[in-house]
């Protein structure tokens, strides 16, 4: 696994403290984007929470999935959760360090009384101490939240005093990315009212051993969530519902569950989403289809990653967002004078940049800037990377239908049947397109589609 250091540079670490007025929770930020360009400290907001004990939990939660490995748990992880300010709300997000689960809080216009949000990404520090104080918080006493300097020591921070540098695996950026993808696929599959959503969630198991057992499977029924021996149409995958445990911060607090998953097509493992629905605020936790089988390796972004013309349009595109909550591929296709369908590849492009992600409860996409190299999921995508170096030395053969790619000492045969490509290699074999196609499959959509490559176009 690639990996480099991130260093997160911060003024001052993150304090809960206390005040005339109640409390004061003073999230520092690092480096980050906002509509004004890079920033060591950006601002994003300053007032009081309406429902403090609970956005402290659910901050928590996500904190708690940033530092946990749910496979391979001997190895560390830990990276500050990101938030972005999209103007009427804070959304923060954090990936596990085994890729396997994806974590956000919304906490939503209703949920903030103070300044209208400001607009931007940045990383925020959630230290230890910190973690214990929030812990801490048993009433909903006033709590003031600032994300950012305080506003007179915006122009006058010399520099960093804190840094933290963190191990940043390619696979991790790479996560944002087809977690996003996956989630665009998702429809509503349940909804359950408070009682049946705490009660079906407390009724998980939670030790890892249960991860042994492969994927399990719920379906709607009546009001509740009932297990089904088999992905009847309409089910809903549960990999690994010990992976759900973050969610136990916010249990006594949710209104409602909602549960998202695409549809049932021949039984295998897929991908699933949890909301736990909180009083002026949300908090999601998205399974990747096994516990031992991360986000990044889904391929859902490679086909959009395979074509100039995505690099183009995704260009195009990205000038025309502005930190939206919520993004209408056909707002901007209208706007850019493309195609429904090209504004959306062009999404899934600026995707694998962190540029966009996915909002289940609006079923819209949202703008927001990680503060890392654009195009690191790129380079250090292999099958992307490989395909690219095929087309390029001239390894692929087109004959109508059916392709040649030669590949080592080995010749392969890609052929293409409705619109889908196969292919005689045995990634093929292995997963049959459910995780994305293999480097051959790539190279041949490439060479089709005339996308410059290293050695030429071809």
């Amino acid at each position: 696994m690639t990996r480099s250091v991130q260093a997160l540079a911060y003024a001052r670490p993150s304090t809960l403290e206390s005040s005339q007025v109640g409390a004061a929770l003073g999230l520092e930020t690092a480096g980050g984007l906002t509509p004004r360009g890079a920033e060591a400290h950006p601002r994003f907001f300053a007032g009081f929470l309406s429902a403090p004990r609970i956005a402290a939990r659910g901050l928590l939660a996500v904190a708690d999935v940033a530092a946990a490995r749910y496979y391979q748990r001997t190895l560390a992880a830990s990276l500050d959760p990101v938030v972005t300010g999209n103007g009427d709300r804070l959304r923060f997000e954090s990936f596990s360090g085994c890729c396997g689960v994806y974590a956000r809080l919304d906490v939503l216009q209703e949920g903030l009384d103070g300044e209208r949000t400001g607009h931007g990404t940045t990383n925020v520090d959630v230290n230890n101490p910190l973690r214990d104080a929030l812990s801490r918080i048993t009433a909903d006493d006033p709590l003031h939240l600032r994300v950012g300097p305080e506003e007179l020591a915006v122009t006058t921070l010399d520099g960093p005093v804190v840094e933290k540098k963190v191990p940043l695996p390619d696979r991790w950026l790479r996560g944002f990315a087809e977690a996003q993808v996956a989630s665009a696929g998702f429809d509503l599959r349940a909804e359950l009212s408070a009682g049946r959503a705490v009660a079906f969630l407390r009724s998980l198991p939670r030790g890892a051993g249960n991860a042994a057992r492969g994927a399990q499977w719920v379906v709607a029924s009546g009001s509740a969530l009932r297990p089904t021996t088999r992905p009847v149409p309409g089910a809903v995958c549960l990999p690994g519902p010990e992976r759900l445990v973050a969610l136990q911060r916010v249990l006594r607090h949710a209104t409602a569950l909602r549960v998202y998953g695409p549809p049932v097509v021949d039984g295998a493992p897929v991908a699933s989403a949890w909301e736990v629905v909180l009083p002026g605020m949300r908090l999601t936790l998205t399974l990747s289809p096994d516990a031992a089988r991360g986000f990044s390796g889904e391929g859902g972004v490679l086909e959009a990653l395979a074509t100039d013309e995505a690099a183009a349009d995704a260009e195009l595109v990205s000038v025309l967002l502005a930190w939206e909550p919520a993004i209408e591929p056909a707002t901007l296709a209208e706007r850019s004078g493309l195609s429904v369908e090209r504004v959306r590849a062009a999404l899934t492009r600026l995707g694998t940049a962190g540029r966009v992600g996915y909002d289940l409860a609006d079923a819209a996409y949202f703008h927001r800037e990680l503060p890392y190299d654009a195009d690191r999921a790129e380079r250090h995508n292999p099958r992307l990377v490989a395909a690219r170096e095929l087309a390029g030395a001239g390894a692929v053969s087109l004959d109508g239908a059916l392709a040649s790619v030669a590949s080592g000492d080995r010749r392969y045969q890609v052929r293409e049947s409705e619109g889908r490509l196969t292919c005689t290699c045995q990634w093929w074999a292995d997963y049959r397109g459910k995780r994305g196609p293999c480097k051959h499959a790539l190279a041949v959509t490439m060479v089709r589609r005339g996308a410059t490559v290293a050695g030429g176009v071809r």
